[in-house]
């Protein structure tokens, strides 16, 4: 049995409060169903003996079975021999929910469309590309490309050599080789509550302990609590999202940017600053500022940026910025899983990066439009909710008022809509009465996948609230 298994305590704390009115086993299935659809129980993950969880539930053998049937019969579960009930999703039933309408809008992911400036992009890195057909794959990445990206670093306040970068596939890799040098099982992480899924997700992959600071839309950081926190726990490595946060919106303020860089030196905390959604300001008065500018207590930083959400979601590449020494410790723990990033994907970016100025013009025209139908809509048709004003970044965290996010989500698939619900951000189950609304889409689109939730939300209140958790089997 070679499936990596999840442990039925971890499978209660994932399932948070999850019953509800109606028959207890769909109850169960639907929630288990939706971890699965949103990646809080990975594909190829064996599920817990039905005994095992029975006992943790409290519930009959019977009923744990019947979800599980459930589960295989809606195409998210098979049985393997000798592992049990497998998470694996058959992408047949992706396209149609049972009972409901097919699914044709997307608020899951938060990814802008391609630039327009992208195909002449494109077009002359083909061009340029036969000069490249003798070279070796290079791990660090192409000389002019590390070039440039130093060049806009520096631009911005921030001195950079091109030693100081390497190509990476796209901001997740750079995340990834980062916790791999810098965390070994046991240490400390801290991170933001809630914050980027996948960071949480690779950090206690690697077996770190994680540690949580809250976020909030309306506030930010808590400054002191952040602080505090780190000269408790002394992390080996703070992952933080300093500017649009996701999914919250929030921008830290420079103060406690300078704060931070002296308490990690002091703790001798490595910083990992992801600046991938920096460039998509919609109207912040304060300009573009790396946050390493704010580093005058000699804390070591590593920055991570990408393409994926200024370019095209469909360019896997990012990079790293860290001392040189750093790059080449970094260049040894890549090779041993991938040899380097395409050159025609390079060579592409580089020629973007000609047009980055009207790129990043455009954008932020495009997120003040959504996210102004979005506000606008919203307000007026659900002011129950708590819809928070950003200046940027990729979504609105919106504060449903209960906690029903999970549901809401099911719901929602029903009506053709696909949403990431809010404890797909946080741990534990945290964050039930949050929903991210991305305002990547045109308009138009977007709007129409409103009109979809709103009907959803409508539907969900139309039933009866869920009874507190019941003792004794079912």
């Amino acid at each position: 049995m070679n499936e990596p298994a999840l442990a039925a305590r971890t499978l209660v704390v994932l399932l948070g409060d999850w019953r509800g009115p109606g028959i207890t086993y769909r109850n169960l299935a639907d929630r288990i169903r939706l971890l699965i659809l949103d990646g809080r129980i990975p594909s190829g993950t064996r599920l817990p003996a039905e005994r095992e969880l029975a006992e943790r539930l409290d519930l009959s053998r019977a009923t744990i079975s019947s979800a599980y049937r459930d589960l295989r019969e809606r195409g998210v579960v098979q049985s393997v021999r000798g592992s049990g009930s497998v998470a694996r999703i058959n992408p047949a039933t992706l396209a149609r929910e049972p009972g409901g309408r097919p699914v044709l809008l997307d608020l899951a992911r938060a990814s802008l469309p391609a630039a327009p400036q992208l195909p002449d992009a494109a077009r002359a890195a083909a061009e340029a590309l036969p000069r490249y057909l003798d070279a070796d794959s290079d791990p660090v990445g192409l000389p002019e490309l590390r070039a440039a990206i130093a060049a806009r670093y520096s631009a911005l306040g921030l001195p950079t050599h091109p030693d100081q970068i390497m190509v990476t596939l796209g901001a997740q890799h750079a995340i990834g080789l980062v916790t791999r040098l810098f965390l070994a099982r046991g240490d400390r992480a801290l991170i933001e509550h809630p914050s980027y899924p996948h960071a949480h997700d690779t950090m206690r992959a690697l077996g770190a302990r994680v540690v949580a600071v809250p976020v909030t839309a309306e506030n930010g950081w808590d400054a002191d609590e952040l602080i505090t926190t780190m000269e408790r726990t002394s992390p080996a490595l703070a992952y933080l999202m300093p500017d649009f946060h996701n999914p919250t919106g929030a921008s830290m303020p420079r103060e406690l940017r300078e704060r931070l860089c002296r308490a990690a030196a002091r703790q001798g905390t490595v910083l990992l600053i992801d600046e991938t959604t920096a460039d998509l300001n919609i109207d912040r008065p304060e300009p573009v500022r790396p946050f390493a500018v704010d580093n005058r207590s000699g804390a070591e930083i590593i920055t991570v940026g990408t393409v994926g959400k200024t370019l095209w979601a469909g360019i896997r590449l990012g990079w790293i910025r860290a001392e040189a020494s750093t790059i080449t410790r970094l260049v040894a723990t890549r090779s041993r899983s991938d040899l380097g990033t395409s050159i025609l994907e390079q060579l592409t970016v580089l020629e973007a990066f000609r047009e980055m100025p009207q790129i990043l013009e455009l954008r932020g025209r495009q997120l003040r439009a959504t996210r102004d139908t979005t506000v606008a809509y919203l307000s007026n048709r659900v002011p129950e909710w708590s819809i928070p004003h950003v200046h940027g970044g990729l979504a609105l965290w919106v504060g449903l008022g209960a906690a029903v996010s999970s549901r809401l989500t099911l719901t929602a698939r029903q009506h053709g809509l696909l949403l990431s619900a809010g404890p797909r951000f946080g741990a534990d189950g945290a964050f039930e009465r949050f929903l991210r609304i991305p305002i990547t889409g045109p308009s138009e689109v977007t709007e129409t996948a409103l009109a979809a939730l709103v009907e959803s939300w409508r539907e969900l209140r139309a039933t009866p609230e869920p009874d507190a958790p019941i003792a004794g089997r079912a």
